[in-house]
């Protein structure tokens, strides 16, 4: 089941939201006349939801999933109680986690290296169950925050199972740590604010998803896979442009999508995009992009492996080879990820010494002191934004194919080598989709940002601001539904990109 589905709009969201309510006037019943306010029943139906959402398309992967929640609970419980123990039962805990991981998802893979090395090895073909990447990541969250004494251990299994197993961020992600939402867990309001902002958060991110990325996936095919033997250069530009555009919609949607339920529910979840196209160096653009799992491998593989302190360039490029491990068991993910990893280890020597960066850091005001300065800023500006466009242009062009064959031909043709340089298609695919390309790029920047900073700017009176804003997004919403509804009607590509990782 995924977000962006009749199924799940008109009919699990109603029957979820009835329930959860039902369950919330129970919890009153249960806790009325008491001091600490009770969310047991409204935490259960949350957990049967989320596991019914999750069984809906895997429900054998179910007990995997429980097992693994079982074995993180024990393993938290004797971390956080035992002083003699805690090293060993964080240790079998990771162990036992990555184990889970390595089986289900690089089993074939490293069985397939070893074959082209010689060695007969029987090649498994095990289904990779959904989201699995991610609450294993965020299981591994949980018991080192829990060894470092960051976030105390959940005593109830059922609180760390709704951890692991929310529906909203269960199978794409954001990467939710433990201590973002452990007080939330057992104590949350939902004012009617948060409804409001969750449910506009949700429609934007629907939004993006069906109204754009969906879109987009149609110009991919078309020349990424049904026109790959025909692909001219403009063709292979136009092709992972239209990538670049729906990878970033679909997964940045998601993450709206998942950001907006959880705040109807009263959790909190940390932004996982901030706006990464608009990046002035590959370093700055994964500062945006997917920020829950930069974040992971930060405070969790590259702090503790000595960070900037000691071994920095070995320690950027095993952070980087594991981030392209964890997109997928493919050689194409391992390159693409070393390849950003060169990238961000070359800036840090290079690059990011430069006055631009030096002095953006230092003091950001003094680039826009004088005229001259101004200009100077404003073009290197440029310079450094189309610098980092066209490098990760060309890093999803390696992590689209993961077939070296036709990796190869979308290259030639993406360098000019290919049998002609345009075609009549690739003008079509710009003139047909006018507005499309447009809205993208423009959605791609900051607008709401500026929009709201403008408005903040101009408009005085405090009531007419919040009478706009709430007619603004009222309507916005009910475009963004209904347009997303028609399109939904009949579609055929519709899954999240991000859910195969």
């Amino acid at each position: 089941m995924v977000f962006s589905d009749l199924f799940f709009l008109f009919v699990f969201i109603p029957a979820f939201a009835l329930c959860y309510m039902l369950g919330g006037l129970f919890d009153r019943w249960i806790a009325r006349g008491q001091a600490v306010k009770s969310h047991h029943v409204k935490n259960a139906m949350l957990v049967v939801f989320s596991l019914i959402f999750y069984a809906w398309g895997e429900p054998m992967y179910v007990f995997l999933m429980l097992v693994s929640v079982l074995l993180n609970y024990v393993a938290g419980r004797i971390i956080d109680g035992q002083q003699r123990h805690r090293r060993k039962a964080l240790v079998g805990g990771l162990v036992c986690n990555l184990l889970i991981l390595a089986t289900f998802k690089y089993a074939g893979f490293f069985a397939e290296a070893l074959n082209s090395l010689g060695l007969a090895i029987p090649v498994p073909h095990i289904a990779l169950p959904i989201g699995i990447s991610f609450y294993t990541f965020q299981s591994i969250s949980y018991l080192v925050d829990v060894y470092r004494r960051e976030s105390p251990a959940q005593r109830r299994f059922a609180d760390l199972l709704l951890y692991i197993s929310m529906f909203p961020q269960l199978i794409a992600g954001p990467i939710v740590r433990y201590g973002t939402i452990a007080e939330e867990i057992n104590n949350r309001h939902v004012t009617a604010s948060d409804l409001s902002d969750g449910i506009y958060r949700f429609l934007i991110g629907l939004g993006k998803k069906v109204i754009l990325a969906n879109q987009f996936s149609e110009i991919v095919d078309q020349f990424l896979v049904d026109g790959l033997g025909s692909l001219t250069t403009s063709g292979a530009w136009i092709g992972i442009t239209a990538f670049t555009l729906q990878i970033y919609f679909d997964f940045s949607g998601y993450s709206d999508m998942a950001i907006g339920m959880g705040r109807c529910m009263g959790f909190h979840f940390k932004e996982n995009f901030n706006h990464p196209y608009c990046c002035d160096s590959i370093t700055d653009f994964w500062r945006r992009w997917h920020i829950s799992l930069g974040s992971f491998f930060r405070d969790y593989v590259y702090i503790p492996m000595g960070g900037n302190r000691r071994h920095q360039a070995w320690n950027i490029m095993v952070v980087w080879m594991l981030t392209g491990m964890w997109h997928g068991a493919s050689w194409n993910f391992i390159i693409w990820g070393l390849y950003f990893g060169i990238i961000v280890m070359t800036e840090k020597y290079t690059l990011l010494r430069l006055p631009y960066y030096t002095k953006k850091k230092s003091a950001p005001s003094s680039l826009t002191s004088s005229n001259s300065s101004n200009s100077w800023y404003h073009f290197s500006s440029l310079i450094f934004r189309l610098y980092s466009l066209l490098l990760v242009v060309t890093g999803w062009g390696i992590f689209y194919f993961d077939d070296f064959t036709q990796m190869g031909v979308f290259f030639n043709a993406y360098v000019g080598r290919a049998q002609s340089l345009h075609d009549f298609v690739t003008t079509s695919a710009i003139t047909d989709n006018f507005w499309l390309w447009l809205t993208a790029i423009v959605f791609c920047m900051p607008v709401r940002k500026t929009v709201a900073t403008l408005f903040d700017r101009h408009v005085a009176n405090r009531r007419f601001k919040t009478k706009m804003v709430f007619a603004t997004r009222t309507l916005l919403s009910v475009v963004l539904f209904v347009a997303s509804v028609a399109l939904l009607v009949g579609a055929t590509n519709n899954a999240f990109i991000y859910t195969r990782f």
